[in-house]
């Protein structure tokens, strides 16, 4: 079969040019590395220069400045791997890689000179200035140079890899349409289709990859993937025995079970392989340092709103009967039951089997109530939630164990929402899913923005969404 049968796939430049591409796209990008980190050294400088002395310029230094920050950012970045192809087919993860490589420059730079003794040639305010600018110009240097790459790999003209593919018609043709290995910067040099295999007969399978192994040696491709079921382990073994003594790296191509996670990684234990699906949602050193923050941020919390507090507190008894506080049972860490604090809105406090959802004008929600809920005042109380352990600050917001136990059945994946603690906001909400879920459809999105935050978890998506329940008109929206 002709590679140019396959549906959808861009015809690739000429192997010569793709080639060059391969070999001179790291050298360019360190380049313009180089380029992007001198010229804001000398940017910063020039404004220093302008605003200290108030004349056009920049400091006898500003050379050498430029000249060692470069040179350490490019060495950095040269030792983590970072100038090869396959690490800008995709704009993800650029901005946190180019963060960790700048930090790593700067701290460098600063152990260099004061192992030389000389800190007093340079100054501290163009290092501290340069530093801090630094974060988001090179992070959006790193995303236009992932998004050139990104592009110009979905046309062809750029190829980190020609691949050869080798399997069942089926199950090529369907590797080909999942994954579409030319968005990932993968050149089709050709395929082979096997009609045996080394079940029904090792002669005729032999003959098959005879006559693959002498088409793949003619190709001279990079890599080959072998698109054949994980149960048909003699038809794999042979197909990895007759490309082993070709130098090209041999490839597994994916179950489509595999396209349920994002995180697949062989792990390695002594002498065991294994490909793990899943991770943890958290790491031990992770859970210690959101529960420290959760702790020291809900006490300051509760100290900071305690007037407030108690003002609601005395509304709520002026305004209807009932207690202040409403208490409900709820699913917490790995569906383990606990009872939830509210400032009460409704004159009723449902917590049996049957709990009806409240409405946009729903006539059982308070005066008061109105506005604690508009304003998210009604789940300040959680607090002691969270510092009593039971609830995190951010994460999938906790449903009365009526719904959880409903929805479960209706929606896949939904449990996992309790592999990390419960938040008293959350990505979902943040995002304007927040009101009633009167559909499966509402709440299929809400589950599906939580799973995001848990496979998605970091310390600084946490900050972020603080900042943004506080400051984005999306986290007040559907309010009832």
């Amino acid at each position: 079969m002709s590679v140019n049968d396959l549906s959808g796939m861009p015809q690739a430049l000429p192997d010569n040019q793709s080639g060059l591409w391969r070999l001179w796209l790291g050298p360019l990008v360190a380049a313009s590395d180089a380029v992007v980190v001198a010229g804001l050294v000398y940017a910063v400088s020039f404004a220093y220069h302008l605003g200290t002395v108030g004349t056009p310029g920049v400091d006898r230094s500003t050379p050498e400045l430029a000249a060692m920050l470069a040179a350490l950012f490019v060495f950095v970045n040269l030792m983590r791997g970072r100038y090869q192809i396959a690490n800008y087919l995709s704009t993800r993860g650029q901005i946190g890689s180019a963060f960790a490589v700048w930090n790593i420059t700067m701290v460098a730079f600063l152990a260099l000179l004061f192992l030389a003794k000389i800190a007093d040639h340079y100054s501290r305010a163009v290092i501290v200035a340069t530093y801090l600018s630094g974060i988001p110009i090179i992070a959006l240097s790193r995303s236009a140079v992932a998004r050139l790459v990104s592009a110009g790999s979905r046309t062809g003209r750029i190829t980190a890899e020609r691949a050869f593919l080798i399997g069942r018609e089926a199950n090529i043709m369907s590797f080909v349409s999942r994954h579409k290995p030319w968005h990932m910067g993968f050149a089709v040099t050709d395929v082979a289709f096997l009609k045996s295999s080394g079940a029904t007969g090792s002669a005729a399978l032999a003959a098959d990859l005879a006559a693959a192994v002498a088409n793949c040696r003619a190709k001279r491709p990079d890599a080959v993937f072998i698109a054949v079921p994980w149960a048909e382990q003699d038809t794999i073994s042979a197909c990895v025995d007759a490309f082993m003594n070709l130098p090209v790296a041999i490839h597994l191509a994916p179950e489509p079970i595999m396209e349920r996670f994002s995180g697949t990684h062989v792990v390695h234990t002594g002498t065991l392989s294994s490909l793990r699906l899943t991770r943890q949602p958290l790491s031990a050193v992770e859970i210690a340092l959101k529960r420290a923050f959760d702790v020291v941020a809900a006490s300051c919390g509760i100290v900071l709103t305690l007037p407030l507090l108690l003002l609601i507190a005395v509304l709520i008894r002026l305004d209807s009967p009932g207690p202040v506080l409403f208490r409900q049972r709820r699913y917490g860490f790995n569906q383990q039951a606990f009872r939830i604090f509210k400032f009460r809105t409704m004159t009723t406090t449902d917590d049996g089997q049957v709990v009806v959802q409240a409405k946009r004008n729903d006539p059982r929600i308070t005066r008061l109530g109105h506005l604690l809920r508009r304003y998210n005042l009604d789940e300040l109380p959680q607090l002691l939630n969270v510092i009593a352990g039971d609830m995190s600050l951010v994460g999938p917001r906790p449903h009365a164990l009526a719904h959880d136990i409903e929805f479960e059945r209706k929606i896949a994946n939904y449990a996992r929402r309790h592999n990390v603690k419960p938040g008293i906001t959350g990505w979902a909400q943040v995002n304007g899913l927040r009101g009633e879920t009167d559909t499966d459809d509402k709440m299929a999105r809400r589950v599906a923005y939580d799973l995001w935050y848990i496979d998605n978890w970091s310390f600084w998506l946490d900050i972020r969404i603080l900042f943004r329940t506080v400051l984005s008109r999306k986290a007040f929206s559907n309010a009832r």
